[in-house]
């Protein structure tokens, strides 16, 4: 009982994840600071629904339909709507409407509602439309590149791409980072040396602004329901 997760990564260089979700007799859970927009797809008691998610600079409690399963997108870091300014989206999301099992309405046009399998193929289809557009920069910075610009142009970049700034991306992933090591059974002690935090409270302050739980929780599975797959394992 509770949420289950199955997620993926994906090729794509347009998408990050693509998951699903089933919820079992929880109406609550821990949500978890993220850096990335995406589309969910929802179904509960019959009806069809469809929303568009944004970043998250922080954790906290969200509602979770009760018997509901999900289908999400997470866009690469960068990647955004056209017509949804990201900002607008920081620590909360749009619910879209007209949203039928088979379809649902985006930036003017009617779309096949994706399964798990057809994630790609919708995001290729928005980019050929330009409805799904990204920051180059953006992407070539988190890869260790050094853009001839400005730092402050950079920043600038980040911000409108992410709504966050440079230092907030990095430290949310970190921290979901450290979150899944701990959870796959990695010390706090191996956590703070692999990951470069100062110290063991560093890294609990972090767990606690960004991920919602402590290590000892991350460890255990204790908490209660949360919105990250922890089951997954890291592979490098």
């Amino acid at each position: 009982m509770g949420l289950r997760f199955e997620t993926r990564r994906s090729d794509s260089p347009w998408v990050d994840t693509v998951w699903t979700c089933t919820s079992e007799q929880v109406t609550a859970m821990t949500s978890v600071a993220g850096v990335r927009c995406g589309l969910v797809f929802w179904e509960q008691a019959g009806r069809a629904y469809a929303g568009i998610t944004g970043p998250e600079s922080r954790t906290g409690t969200a509602p979770v339909p009760e018997d509901a399963t999900f289908t999400g997108i997470e866009f690469a870091v960068g990647t955004s709507l056209r017509a949804v300014p990201t900002s607008a989206l920081v620590d909360g999301g749009i619910r879209l409407p007209d949203t039928t099992r088979r379809t649902f309405w985006l930036d003017g046009t009617r779309w096949e509602t994706p399964g798990p399998d057809d994630a790609e193929a919708l995001v290729e289809s928005l980019v050929r439309a330009g409805i799904v557009v990204r920051d180059l920069l953006v992407a070539e910075v988190l890869r260790g590149h050094r853009p001839a610009v400005s730092k402050r142009t950079v920043e600038r970049r980040f911000r409108a791409a992410t709504g966050l700034t440079w230092g907030a991306v990095r430290q949310i992933e970190r921290a979901r980072t450290a979150a899944e090591m701990l959870a796959a059974g990695d010390t706090a002690a191996d956590v703070v040396a692999k990951l470069d935090y100062f110290d063991e409270p560093h890294l609990a302050r972090a767990l606690r602004s960004y991920v919602g739980r402590s290590a000892r929780q991350l460890r255990e599975g204790a908490g209660g329901a949360i919105g990250l797959d922890l089951d997954q394992r890291l592979t490098s």
